[in-house]
């Protein structure tokens, strides 16, 4: 959460400091997405899918996994790590995503962001993005391990043996992670993460109604 807030501030004071640009940034991305030519060249259906694999990755809503982290929370009403988990994905997608998206155009990945950061900041920037991107990537692994050892444990139970492989298992998935291209990567990515949403979903149909109900007492609590 530290560092969110400190990418966040910074974005948005980078933004501020240029905010006769916003106009043509908001127009731009209009045009790139539903312009005649994107429509005419299949571009939509491209920038739909791309947005929503992105947005997957960037709050994992209805993938899956963030309700292991929500579920160890302690909260007196479920309602309440739900709703907390509702503004997770805000913050993420529409907060953090949307002032990364204003920055820069013409790079992908990391060099689009590392050029902005130099552009507006200076080497103080490129530092700054490198020491963020560590700890960002460092606590989602940190995440992922801590979800994956709840789903060996429900699986296969608490053992260390099984504990102790998937951990291996992780450690060599890591180092391939780090020294494959970035699209493999993605690619690999999209696949998991697409697998999992089309079981979860299903889930969530069956257990859907109880969610509502309780969301229903919540709110009549309150009134």
């Amino acid at each position: 959460p530290f560092m969110a807030v400190c990418y966040s501030c910074i974005t948005i004071f980078i933004i501020i400091t240029n905010i006769g640009s916003l106009p043509g940034v908001f127009a731009r991305i209009f045009q790139e997405a539903f312009g005649i030519r994107q429509v005419a060249a299949g571009g939509f259906g491209a920038v739909l899918m791309n947005g929503v694999k992105r947005g997957l990755f960037s709050n994992e809503a209805g993938s899956g996994s963030a309700p292991c982290a929500a579920a160890a929370a302690e909260c007196d009403k479920p309602v309440k790590a739900g709703l907390t988990q509702a503004l997770g994905v805000f913050v993420d997608t529409i907060v953090i995503c949307s002032c990364t998206a204003k920055l820069v155009a013409g790079k992908e990945g990391m060099d689009l962001l590392q050029t902005a950061m130099r552009y507006h900041l200076g080497e103080f920037g490129v530092i700054f993005i490198a020491v963020t991107l560590f700890l960002f990537s460092f606590s989602t692994f940190l995440g992922i391990l801590f979800y994956a050892r709840c789903n060996v444990a429900y699986l296969f139970g608490d053992k260390w043996c099984w504990q102790t492989a998937y951990k291996v298992l992780a450690l060599v998935m890591l180092f391939i992670g780090g020294i494959a291209t970035y699209t493999f990567v993605w690619d690999l990515g999209d696949v998991g993460i697409g697998l999992m949403t089309i079981f979860n979903i299903a889930a969530l149909y069956l257990i859907g109604g109880q969610a509502l109900d309780e969301l229903k007492a919540y709110e009549e609590s309150k009134k």
